[in-house]
């Protein structure tokens, strides 16, 4: 630039700089407060520009080596200034950078750096040079002053986003860049106050959650009002309010993630946890970290220590909140983590992070996905240690996040594996304790075939059923389903450590070498002998039961009802049903047991008159009790009712 004064131009901008601007005002930003985001990020790039060159080239600082951003709001010409004492721009740089995005000042000082080798930690954030445009999302007009280190005259660039912009020499004492936004009147309304970009504490708020980690200080005025004091120090109340400006620091600057782990105290953790995600409790566990490697970055997750109270029935995922260089980048991002560790709140900042245009969202990156796995890897082991190392604090977190993990094993085929080990299921084995399978597996006899498993609404449910029986008796080990999705999860496990999942209510019990031969003897010579009868019971229950038999489970009870095998279970019938799938049906099988006297009368009527109107409601009698046993209602309730009246009106007889 030669030395004669430069006169006010008038220029159009690029022709992808007024597409850009369209864009940036209509559609690419979703939230408008963002822009103040993009500003002070532009700023905080500038002071590490000048900061970085000035290692080399002291005389740059001219002096001045305190940096710092300014905000100022003025409600009396509507403005909002945001001022930074970084490294400024020349004529020509404002014209390169400001009038065009094709080639961005903060991408080109990048490559800069990048060829020198250097591994100076510049941390800049406007990658794309198009954060300055959000500026008119807000604003009806944008005056830009700056000054480059060592240049007589600063530079004058205004534009109301119209297409054109205007740009002359100005005088500029200080070395940094001013922009002020003349705003636009819906933003200086009283309808939404919370868009008032005046408003002292609304910026304050704006600057907390975005920008707070910058590290430089971000500061602005603030007007408190003093009643004077006599000379005694105490408040004249009669006397007017003098008014003194108070300078605040709006940002903490520096980021509690970035600092060693051993210098960070836990309430520091349990506060930034309260602060971040508007919690009252203490989180349950905290995992802190820093990767370095292919992709680099730090990552700060907490377990809560409650769900929320309708965790299980929304939609969506809280996610992870993601930070660029310390800079706030995006909420809610759920594709770190995997559905079923839903519950994880935290946050993850990378330099590495693959941004698109407005930095509100992530393209789906190589980088990306690296995270998520390392994430999950993290989040799991942790648990796994938990359990093994804090069994009750453990529990507690079963209590409140169980369900999601099972969730995750049926819902995620390729996630079982890493999931099995962590589930907990009551069991018969002890009343107030839970048990992993890993627990159950070691107290199983050798010659135990099989995992058995119950499913009920609650403990009293499950120990009341007729199936139950002769497992109890020979003191084997059931492990209890109570949530719909358990046997959903069992079923997708299969297996665990090459022991099948048996259900008691489900096909052969697998006694074989449990029972006794004589048991298993007397069972098939009972069923021989009693044929006549069992096939005179499933005709008249033909389309209500697939088979009838001889119970080998039962020992107090008259009669059950169980599945079998290769279709799916009564309890899994009544789930779908109740989520309105009712074309699945399991294949019901009655069985009798052949002590109980119920048995004797039913063949006793049986070997009397075949045909009689007593033995088949005998037959519907036995077949409503075992669906009552399974908490099922009989297809016809009343005529239930009236069999069983007519029964009690006879039992004299």
């Amino acid at each position: 630039m030669g030395q004669e004064a430069i006169s006010k131009q008038t220029r159009e901008f690029q022709a992808e700089t007024k597409q850009l601007l369209d864009l940036m005002v209509h559609s690419i930003y979703t939230n408008r407060e963002i822009f103040l985001r993009e500003l002070i990020s532009n700023a905080s790039d500038a002071i590490d520009k000048i900061r970085f060159e000035s290692l080399t080239n002291h005389a740059l600082l001219e002096g001045n080596s305190d940096f710092e951003i300014f905000i100022l709001p003025d409600e009396t010409t509507n403005t909002l200034t945001i001022s930074d004492n970084g490294m400024g721009m020349t004529f020509d740089e404002v014209v390169e950078n400001i009038g065009t995005i094709a080639k961005s000042g903060t991408k080109a000082f990048l490559d800069k750096v990048k060829a020198a080798n250097s591994s100076a930690d510049t941390e800049l954030i406007g990658q794309f040079g198009v954060g300055f445009y959000s500026a008119f999302m807000v604003a009806e007009k944008v005056v830009l002053l700056t000054r480059a280190p060592g240049q007589s005259k600063g530079v004058r660039w205004e534009s109301k986003g119209d297409g054109t912009y205007t740009i002359e020499e100005c005088d500029k004492d200080t070395r940094g860049t001013t922009i002020i936004l003349t705003l636009k009147e819906e933003y200086l309304s009283s309808e939404h106050p919370e868009e008032n970009f005046l408003n002292r504490y609304i910026l304050q708020n704006l600057i907390k959650k975005y920008s707070d980690y910058i590290r430089y200080p971000i500061k602005m005025n603030f007007v408190k009002e003093e009643k004077p004091l006599d000379a005694d120090g105490k408040v004249i109340e009669d006397a007017s309010p003098t008014q003194t400006i108070e300078v605040r620091t709006l940002n903490s600057m520096t980021p509690l993630w970035t600092k060693n782990k051993n210098d960070i105290t836990q309430e520091e953790y349990y506060q930034l946890y309260k602060n971040l995600f508007q919690d009252w409790q203490d989180p349950l566990e905290i995992i802190h970290s820093k990767v370095e490697g292919a992709v680099e970055y730090t990552s700060l997750l907490f377990i809560p220590a409650h769900a929320p109270f309708d965790f299980y029935q929304r939609e969506s995922a809280a996610g992870i909140r993601l930070y660029s260089k310390n800079v706030f980048i995006m909420d809610n991002c759920q594709e770190l983590l995997p559905e079923y560790l839903r519950f994880v709140r935290g946050l993850v900042d990378s330099p590495d992070f693959s941004l698109n245009i407005s930095r509100e969202l992530l393209q789906h990156s190589q980088q990306l996905k690296r995270v998520g796995k390392n994430l999950e890897k993290s989040v799991l082991k942790t648990l796994e240690n938990l359990l093994a190392k804090d069994r009750a604090k453990y529990e507690k977190f079963w209590q409140e996040y169980g369900k999601a993990i099972k969730t995750g094993v049926y819902a995620d085929y390729h996630s079982r594996d890493k999931l099995k080990d962590l589930l907990l299921f009551a069991s018969s084995h002890a009343a107030e304790e839970l048990t992993s399978l890993e627990d159950y597996t070691k107290r199983m006899p050798e010659n135990q075939k099989v995992i058995y498993y119950a499913t009920g609404k609650d403990r009293s449910t499950v120990e009341r059923l007729p199936q139950m029986e002769l497992l109890r008796e020979k003191g084997i080990e059931v492990i209890y389903l109570f949530d719909r999705v358990d046997e959903f999860a069992i079923d997708a496990l299969h297996e665990y450590k090459e022991k099948k999942f048996q259900s008691v209510s489900r096909g052969s019990l697998e006694l074989d070498d449990i029972a006794s031969p004589e048991t298993k003897k007397d069972s098939e010579e009972l069923s021989k002998e009693n044929e006549p009868l069992i096939k005179a019971i499933k005709e008249h229950l033909s389309g209500k039961v697939s088979d009838v038999k001889i119970s080998s489970r039962l020992k107090s009870s008259a009669v059950c009802l169980v599945s079998d095998d290769a279709g799916i279970s009564l309890s899994m019938e009544q789930i779908l049903s109740e989520m309105n799938k009712n074309m699945y049906k399991a294949n019901r099988i009655l069985e009798l047991n052949p002590e109980h006297e119920i048995f004797a009368v039913l063949k006793k009527l049986h070997q009397a008159t075949p045909d009689s109107d007593s033995f088949k409601d005998y037959c519907d009698l036995l077949y409503g009790q075992a669906l009552l046993l399974e908490g099922i209602t009989p297809e016809d309730p009343i005529s239930f009712a009236n069999k069983v009246a007519r029964l009690m009106a006879h039992s004299d007889h």
